[in-house]
């Protein structure tokens, strides 16, 4: 007798991780663990016990859903000491503050940029180009692993990202170390969520020279493969509110999460840098918004 065996499509899938959970006697836990079998991050939470009589012990339902998802939402990172924040009330800003691509302002006790540099204007009458490029504003505190939090808000912006670069590195271009953003598609309102490792990725020197002729095209492409990453937003984001943003860099792993919830995630050997000596942030598009900034210092959760 003649059988078909049916294979799902999804068999041939490597996940890029698996997410264990534990449901205990007195708590949820949670174990993160990549396709090569090492551990990239742990977490538990504790929940109440009720003994209603002798000899009984009873949990609430709302309280096991709660740790098991508050387990597994668990960060990467653990903080350490604050080195930086801001919430952009002073009457002077903070002197560790760098232009970069000049076009932020603090209005209204929010840091605003702007991008003004939309077109690329060719070279002419000795001049040379001017490429476009987004509002950039440089923040000179050094860290290797870190915790940055802070909210933004797109008002007419298309992208907004925060940035590790090291301008004494010269293997890669402008010393771009690695970058997490969030963008946003006016035609269809939606939210993405991108994390690229630019150091041995897109801005190392030699791919960075091979991206401007067409003929290596899949050469780049090739090289490239694991150095970025693209997620959905499916969380409740829109254009005009405050969103809640987290990026957590640690060893080779970076996290971004919005509103508490993690959208994107990447691991590649880039992001170790160990010297990231400036953190940047980004505007694409009309007006992106920066508020409450915090840095820390971070080490992995254990």
């Amino acid at each position: 007798m003649e059988r078909n065996l049916y294979v799902s499509p999804m068999a041939s899938i490597r996940p890029r991780a698996v997410l264990a959970l534990d449901q205990g006697t007195t708590s949820s836990r949670a174990l993160v663990v990549g396709a090569d079998g090492r551990i990239l991050g742990r977490a538990q939470a504790e929940f109440p016990q009720h003994f209603p009589r002798p000899g009984w012990v009873e949990h609430d339902p709302e309280d096991l859903w709660r740790t098991t998802r508050d387990a597994a939402r668990a960060a990467i990172a653990k903080k350490k000491e604050l080195l930086f924040e801001d919430n952009f009330e002073g009457a002077e800003a903070d002197k560790r503050w760098v232009k970069v691509v000049p076009t932020f302002a603090v209005t209204q006790g929010v840091l605003k940029g702007t991008q003004t540099r939309d077109k690329t204007i060719p070279a002419a009458d000795g001049k040379p180009e001017i490429r476009a490029h987004a509002a950039v504003h440089g923040l000179e505190v050094p860290t290797k692993d870190s915790i940055v939090e802070c909210k933004v808000r797109f008002d007419g912006a298309t992208m907004i990202d925060v940035e590790f670069d090291d301008r004494k590195f010269t293997g890669c271009h402008y010393g771009h170390i690695c970058r997490a953003q969030l963008r946003f598609n006016p035609k269809d309102k939606t939210f993405s969520a991108v994390i690229i490792d630019e150091k041995d990725g897109n801005m190392r020197n030699d791919i960075h020279a091979m991206k401007n002729d067409p003929a290596k095209k899949a050469e780049v492409a090739k090289l490239l493969v694991g150095r970025q990453a693209t997620f959905p937003v499916k969380a409740d984001l829109a254009e005009g509110k405050w969103i809640a943003v987290v990026v957590e860099t640690v060893g080779d792993e970076m996290r971004l999460s919005v509103d508490g919830q993690p959208v994107a995630y990447l691991k590649s050997s880039g992001i170790a840098h160990a010297t990231k000596s400036r953190i940047e942030f980004g505007v694409a598009g009309k007006d992106g918004c920066l508020d409450d900034l915090k840095v820390w210092n971070a080490e992995p959760a254990k």
